[in-house]
């Protein structure tokens, strides 16, 4: 039998081809796609409009998920995490992060590769380093699971590509994945909506910034200067940092969408307000906001959480020097919120946290 293809990874028209080489006709392709991202059906047969003889053929010609949930964490919060395996056995994380205000968000953080090539001295993300990259269908999969976990009137609004990976490093399938994100009758969410977070890779970025989307650009910066950066990043060693803040500075140019510098806040090692005036420096070069963000501790790499009074030290500092900066609240503290933490368990054998 032939390998089915993953109906997540494919466009309408593509899977619209895909219909007429079954003999099936195109508006089989609208209405697959309603029950699949608007009713968040799960199998073929559920697919009731539908001819019993052409669920048939598409149950044996498609998957609509390939991947299961082998862990499930709830915190206090109401943040939930999966940790997803994969026919391959590779398993990813993919967090559902509900809004802590009134304003209804609902943001799912995925993984656009299996492990990570950056390796980030403080991150669990990396720690085995990079496996493979995720297709496009699997790194849709990842939202569209937690989908399945909301109310059927509750929706997502936004998507981060901050869980394991680089995206920019595994480009092609990333940005297909937006656009199936964004599109219509996908998951509809709108590209404003939509976060890319990078080490910085500077061709990739001037590639992004020509593709005519209006998607938000999240540069992990977590140091200001070249030095400190390439001690805690060690892909940094071979990336100037010169040469990401130009990528940025063309970003803005042709999109006009402000570039997001994330900064993690690593007590003793990179928040000093010395540092925090040298960050300000370079905020000035590039139209930007600034996220600050509490290190959530991960076992045996030798990094702490920053005291609040440092938190607020360094945020103050930035905002005397004109940077419009923000702390990001710490959500999920009481499970496994750092990334690549409930892999890296699941891996040892270990019970959650």
């Amino acid at each position: 039998m032939a390998e089915r293809t993953h109906i997540l990874g494919l466009t309408r028209d593509e899977l619209a081809d895909e219909l007429a080489g079954l003999r099936l006709p195109v508006f089989r392709a609208d209405q697959v796609r309603d029950w699949v991202f608007a009713k968040r059906c799960e199998t073929f047969d559920a697919m009731t409009n539908l001819a019993r003889g052409d669920r048939i053929r598409l149950a044996e010609r498609f998957d609509i998920s390939t991947s299961r949930v082998v862990r499930e964490q709830r915190a206090h919060d109401e943040v939930r995490k999966l940790l997803l395996a994969w026919p391959d056995e590779a398993t990813t994380e993919a967090v559902l992060i509900p809004s802590n205000d009134a304003s209804e968000r609902l943001t799912a953080c995925i993984s656009s590769q299996v492990g990570c090539p950056v390796g980030c001295r403080f991150c669990a993300s990396g720690i085995g380093g990079l496996v493979r990259n995720l297709s496009a269908g699997q790194i849709v999969e990842q939202a569209w699971r937690l989908t399945t976990l909301l109310a059927p009137d509750e929706r997502l609004s936004n998507i981060v590509f901050m869980g394991l990976g680089e995206p920019l490093a595994n480009y092609d399938a990333v940005l297909k994945a937006v656009r199936l994100i964004n599109a219509s009758d996908g998951l509809n969410v709108g590209q404003r909506k939509i976060t890319v977070s990078t080490i910085g890779i500077p061709a990739q970025i001037r590639k992004l910034a020509e593709e005519d989307l209006q998607i938000t650009l999240a540069i992990s910066l977590h140091a200001p200067n070249q030095t400190l950066r390439a001690s805690l990043i060690p892909w940094a060693r071979n990336i100037p940092l010169n040469d990401v803040l130009e990528a940025a500075r063309l970003y803005f140019a042709r999109t006009g969408r402000e570039i997001t510098f994330e900064y993690c806040l690593l007590a003793g090692a990179n928040d000093s307000v010395e540092l925090a005036d040298q960050l300000a420096d370079l905020a000035h070069t590039v139209r930007c906001n600034v996220n600050l963000l509490y290190y959530n501790p991960v076992a045996d790499l030798g990094y702490d959480r920053p005291e609040q009074a440092a938190m607020h030290a360094f945020r103050d500092r930035l905002v005397k020097r004109g940077v419009n900066v923000h702390i990001r609240r710490s959500r999920g503290l009481d499970i496994d919120a750092a990334c690549g933490q409930l892999r890296r368990r699941h891996e040892a054998g270990e019970p959650e946290a």
